[in-house]
């Protein structure tokens, strides 16, 4: 864990949880493993905080823990999660993607899911109905099966899963540890082996759908009983936990980068056809996996969109033109005799990977910088005389610009010496590009970028704090008024109490907001690409 994940860390941790939780959260990425009263004495804070903070902690997945190092007896000791913290930076990606496949009954359920770390099927349930029952014009509500059915798609399709159950271990000491870590934490990601139940639904029993809000509306007496009444209802699930698959996420992240590579290397027909062999694989592939599953061309036939009208001997063509172009993205299996198709994962994050970085590179150097990287990334190794000859760039300015690429660590220099003295006169000197360390590189400067993304919003947010304030203040009076049913003139009147030029602040300050959020996002799929590439490299 370096230095620049920690900050990023320190101020995801921030933005969501506070100050306190921050404080512990940081200390136990920077400390590694600590039992209770340690942590508390190392922040100075006070231990009822602490538990607080580690139960916050816990329930979003961003802390696990376990006996501690002396064996079973020893105080539970709580060990930070940096990879876990630093998804927070993608919820919106996570929350926009359920609304894109399963509108926003699962937006939602993502959404109050990721807010609250995990939750039951049946309080998920209840919740998401009632907010979409709010938002529905008087008089409707929404139906407990219409959310079921969602969170049920969402499930099927490995987006949500079982919480794994806590290990024995975590829970032999309960005095140091917080009530809820006796509910389950995401320590890690269960998977269909080591936990059966994965993504098996319970069977719940929800009744009540419209009577809820109304009664809660009313403010009397009876309403309010009967609302708890409603929560304390058993309705079948309790105790069993439900969480984001965040790697299922990221597998269908993946696969939508792969499907637009191929759509602007070739054309539309052949990302649909990619497209196709991806989803027919996305649940029975591991998200390790360096190649999907096996499948034949009349599989792929049968699997094709209907509206994509292409002959079997057309798709053979396209397919065989896949197998043959460069960037390598769909292959045959090697056991099956050459009649089965398979996507290569791994080399499609390479490839990727490799075009991010030559992106970047003639972003911040210019194309002919760009032109050498690439050449060093295709010959492996050169020469100075060859890098010059090859680029077809004059000499000096070769020159400036390899020492340029040096010097940013983005190209390597490897001495290979003639005779033992390693005499500079008898040694060549010979120019390379590692792909996997300026990768890693180039992570550290993303993580470094959002991490002052962040920063500097939360710097405007605080200078225009007065602002800001005042025009929340006024569209809460607007909105009560509206819903008074105020004339015209009232409304205006509070209008104007925002002067012209408070107002064209603002207008400054939300683009201003709008844009730093804008590139969080961008730079997190560059991250995203990289961490992927680096994982796979791993998994080899």
């Amino acid at each position: 864990m370096t230095a620049q994940e920690v900050r990023l860390c320190g101020l995801l941790l921030q933005e969501h949880f506070g100050e306190v939780v921050e404080r512990i959260g940081t200390h136990l990425l920077r400390g590694g493993a600590q039992n209770l009263r340690t942590i508390a004495n190392e922040t100075n804070t006070p231990l009822d905080l602490v538990k607080k903070s580690l139960c916050v902690l816990v329930q979003h997945g961003v802390c696990d823990f376990g006996s501690g190092r002396r064996g079973p007896g020893s105080p539970v000791e709580y060990r930070g999660n940096c990879e876990r913290v630093l998804r927070i930076l993608r919820y919106p990606r996570y929350i926009y993607t359920a609304k894109t496949l399963y509108g926003d009954t699962g937006e939602l359920i993502v959404e109050e899911v990721l807010q609250r770390g995990h939750m039951t099927m049946s309080n998920t349930v209840k919740t998401v109905a009632d907010r979409l029952t709010h938002n529905m014009e008087e008089g409707r509500s929404m139906e407990y099966s219409e959310v079921v059915s969602s969170f049920s798609k969402l499930v099927e399709t490995h987006f949500l899963q079982r919480c794994p159950p806590v290990a024995e271990t975590a829970t032999a000491a309960p005095s140091a540890t917080p009530a809820t870590h006796r509910t389950p934490a995401s320590v890690t990601p269960p998977t269909a082996e080591s936990n059966p139940d994965c993504y098996k639904l319970p069977p719940v029993t929800l009744t009540g759908r419209g009577k809820r809000r109304r009664s809660s509306d009313d403010g009397e007496e009876p309403g309010g009983v009967k609302k708890a009444k409603m929560d304390s209802e058993s309705c079948g699930d309790e105790g069993i936990y439900w969480q984001v698959n965040f790697e299922r996420f990221h597998q269908h992240f993946r696969d939508q980068a792969i499907i637009s590579a191929v759509a602007s290397k070739l054309d539309q027909t052949s990302s649909e056809i990619v497209r196709t062999m991806l989803r027919m694989s996305e649940v029975t592939t591991t998200p390790t996996a360096a190649y999907t599953q096996p499948l034949s061309a009349n599989e792929i036939f049968r699997s094709l969109p209907p509206n994509y009208s292409i002959s079997r001997p057309i798709l053979d063509q396209y397919l065989s033109l896949l197998v043959d172009d460069p960037m390598e993205f769909v292959g045959k299996s090697g056991d099956s005799g050459g009649g089965m198709y398979v996507v290569n994962l791994h080399r499609a994050l390479a490839n990727l990977a490799r075009a991010t970085l030559e992106s970047v590179v003639q972003e911040r150097f210019g194309s002919r910088s760009a032109r050498i990287f690439r050449l060093l990334l295709r010959k492996r190794h050169l020469e100075q005389k060859q890098v010059e000859d090859f680029a077809m760039i004059p000499a000096k300015e070769a020159k400036d610009m390899l020492y340029t690429l040096l010097s940013e660590n983005l190209v390597q220099l490897q001495e290979i010496p003639k005779t033992p003295d390693h005499a500079p006169s008898r040694t060549f000197y010979l120019y390379t590009v590692n792909q996997l360390p300026t990768a890693r590189l180039l992570l550290q400067h993303c993580y470094k970028t959002v991490a002052n993304l962040i920063e500097r919003r939360l710097f405007e947010t605080k200078e225009n704090k007065r602002l800001l304030e005042k025009s929340q203040r006024i569209e809460a009076i607007l909105a009560s008024l509206q819903a008074s049913g105020a004339e015209p003139e009232q409304l205006t009147e509070v209008e104007e109490m925002i002067t012209a030029p408070e107002r064209q602040q603002l207008e400054a300050l939300r683009h201003h907001i709008n844009k730093l959020d804008s590139t969080e996002n961008q730079v997190d799929e560059t991250i995203f690409l990289l961490e992927s590439y680096i994982i796979s490299t791993k998994s080899k």
